[in-house]
């Protein structure tokens, strides 16, 4: 046994070098079959003796059972997203900002390819593997621990090297993707079994990850790179960014390429190297990521809203080719939007075959004037999405006809109308299939119907299971409806249907929001409910009558006019009210501390979302201001709060932090 634990140790070891050889420093020491034997070896001696399975043993990567959901994550730090320049013009822009925040006559830049990945962070104890998630919305991600522990180029123990010491805690962020040559195999394997392919190498490397069984993941050629470290204690501190990545190899961590860069007409020679090399590369990229290289000048550059000041993407050109367009078709989105579509003779862009093309809206469409049987100049807008730049008119054929865009919608039947600013055509049915996902999504948000528990994942379930076809079948669900549905327990379809139960008691102004019409945003539905305390008394309002409601003119007007008269609509609200759904007139509220008060809100609040500190100050007969003048009362203010609460101040207004405007909300202060 000890023999076996012994040859055990040392196999982990010479595999775990050898990957590091081969992901980290790209210059592998063993052929594939030499690779293969140990492994083989270690597998043979971990199935003989179960007791020998480290977590971190290569072994381990094969993926554990699989998960219900994915937990969430509070990041430890912000996980910033960066701001885009297209042009050398953009950037120059950037680069005087830089030089001018600083006060520095020139600037040493770090540049590296922009992965078409899916961000992520990794957290190692002790130099061992233990937790890794997704950037979500920068403060919160889901832990995809299991999942990652699959991904080969991730170590699961650091190796470090030239005598580095691993410290406590190592945070490190980065990008999982899919090379060019894996995604191509992994498609062909798709088409072999029948399988739908995947659009890109972004897609796949993103619905990869977020698979909730981890051996789906394993099955999947991942890629890690990384490129930014959490400082935590008992890292040593840098002077530069550069001197970091170097320091994270050394803790054998697989980091993104780089070149340093001096100034901006360093920056312009790294860009167009990389932008003429981008094809040679193993992996997709659709730009360069510039970063100053100075840590103790970013620091001092700081962050503006969710982007780092000291750090852009710099996107590469589009890149162009001529087809032909064999036909025109539209397309109805979740929102509703009719969007035209051009099918394609297949042709490669950017390295991407391409056979559908985007026109946006009617107006573009007519614009550009592209039609069946023209030739077409198209380009991947950004890299990432096709649509037409330009029609060559010299070999239009001669029988050509304008594409004629539909007046009812091509999924429902319902009426098409345009938007205020005549430039998206949408259909106004409220059950469309087409959009009924995003309207089911909506309608149960939290300040629409209030339903818990009922997000995207789900919603597209019920939807496309067949059990929810219009806003009424909510409320026509049962417990064995619900637990027919995949991955959904017995204690969740309990929990969902006491809050599609409790949505019943609602108010009016909340009710026609959740409906989803156009244009309709919470103020609004509150100023319709005023005018309309019954949701049936706008079947017969007439234009003048809803024009007449506060701040709603006569587009507006029009929408929700079109909107009551609409057939399919009036259904899905009689069967609503007929499952029980009791909409409440406004209650207007005469008395306390924000009743007639003017309030503006500025930063942020741990508490409670601004939009939930709105319906507060509301339903207390307070309104709720974008800007500050002598006539506010209030001014709440969070953390970093900015030229709001300064202005505050210099007028001599009221200002309350957040736990004196929970307690005034709470009826605790006075005046």
């Amino acid at each position: 046994m000890k023999t076996a634990e012994k040859r055990a140790r040392e196999l982990r070891q010479e595999l775990a070098h050898h990957n590091y050889r081969y992901y980290v420093l790209d210059s592998p020491e063993v052929s594939d079959a030499q690779y293969d034997r140990l492994m083989r070896e270690l597998q043979e001696l971990e199935g003989q003796y179960p007791q020998l399975a480290t977590p971190d043993s290569p072994t381990q990567r094969v993926g554990g059972e699989a998960a219900e959901k994915f937990e969430k994550v509070v990041h430890r730090a912000p996980m910033l997203s960066l701001a885009n320049v297209f042009n050398d013009e953009e950037f120059s822009d950037f680069h005087e900002r830089i030089l001018k925040l600083s006060n520095a006559s020139d600037v040493t830049y770090v540049c590296e390819p922009k992965l078409d990945g899916l961000a992520i962070t990794l957290r190692y104890e002790n130099g061992t593997f233990v937790q890794g998630a997704t950037r979500g919305d920068g403060t919160t991600g889901e832990d995809v621990t299991g999942n990652l522990r699959t991904v080969r180029s991730l170590p699961l123990q650091l190796l470090p090297q030239d005598g580095v010491k691993v410290p406590p805690v190592v945070e490190v962020r980065g990008e999982v993707f899919i090379r060019k040559e894996d995604f191509k195999k992994l498609n062909e394997k798709r088409e072999e079994e029948g399988e739908p392919l995947f659009a890109n190498p972004r897609n796949a490397a993103a619905g990869s990850l977020r698979q909730l069984d981890p051996k789906m993941t394993a099955s999947r050629p991942l890629s890690i790179y990384l490129y930014e470290y959490v400082p935590t204690e008992g890292m040593p501190s840098f002077e530069t960014h550069t001197e970091k990545l170097e320091h994270l190899k050394k803790l054998g961590l697989p980091v993104n390429r780089h070149v340093r860069a001096k100034g901006l007409d360093g920056v312009r020679a790294a860009h167009e190297a990389s932008r003429k090399g981008r094809h040679e590369l193993p992996f997709e990229v659709d730009g360069m990521v510039v970063k100053i290289d100075e840590e103790d000048l970013r620091k001092r550059l700081g962050q503006v809203s969710k982007s780092p000041r000291w750090a852009v993407a710099y996107k590469f050109p589009p890149e162009e080719e001529s087809t032909l367009v064999e036909l025109i078709d539209v397309q109805v989105g979740r929102t509703g939007a009719l969007t035209p579509v051009a099918h394609l003779k297949p042709v490669k862009v950017g390295g991407v075959t391409v056979s559908r093309a985007t026109l946006h809206n009617e107006d573009e469409l007519r614009r550009k004037d592209v039609r069946a049987g023209d030739t077409v100049f198209v380009r991947r807008a950004g890299d990432v999405i096709p649509e037409i730049v330009s029609v060559v008119p010299s070999k239009r054929p001669a029988d050509s006809k304008p594409y004629e865009f539909p007046k009812n919608c091509p999924v429902c039947g319902a009426k098409t109308a345009k938007d205020d600013e005549g430039a998206i055509i949408r259909c106004t049915g409220a059950s469309c299939p087409a959009q009924l996902v995003e309207k089911i999504r909506h309608f149960a948000s939290r300040t629409a119907m209030d339903i818990d528990g009922m997000g995207d994942k789900l919603a597209s379930s019920l939807v496309s299971n067949g059990l929810v076809k219009t806003f009424a079948d909510l409320y026509a669900l049962n417990k064995e409806k619900l637990l027919s549905l995949e991955r959904m327990g017995e204690k969740s379809a309990e929990n969902l249907l006491a809050a599609i139960d409790r949505s019943k008691q609602t108010t009016q102004r909340r009710f026609l929001y959740a409906l989803g019409i156009r244009h309709v945003g919470e103020a609004t539905a509150k100023a319709l409910a005023e005018s309309f305390p019954e949701v049936k008394q706008l079947y017969s309002a007439d234009i003048d009558a809803i024009t007449r409601v506060k701040d709603v003119g006569p587009t507006m007007a029009q929408v929700l006019f079109a909107f009551f008269q609409e057939p399919q609509n009036r259904a899905a609200i009689d069967a609503l009210l007929a499952a029980g759904v009791t909409p409440a007139p406004p209650q207007v509220t005469t008395s306390g501390p924000f009743a007639g008060k003017t309030v503006v809100l500025t930063g942020g609040m741990s508490g409670m979302s601004r939009d939930q500190a709105k319906e507060e100050i509301e339903r207390r007969g307070g309104k709720v201001s974008g800007s500050v003048s002598k006539k506010t009362d209030f001014v709440v203010a969070g953390e970093d709060a900015g030229s709001k609460l300064k202005k505050a101040q210099e007028l001599g207004v009221r200002i309350l932090d957040e736990q004196a405007f929970l307690k005034l909300l709470q009826g605790e202060a006075r005046g």
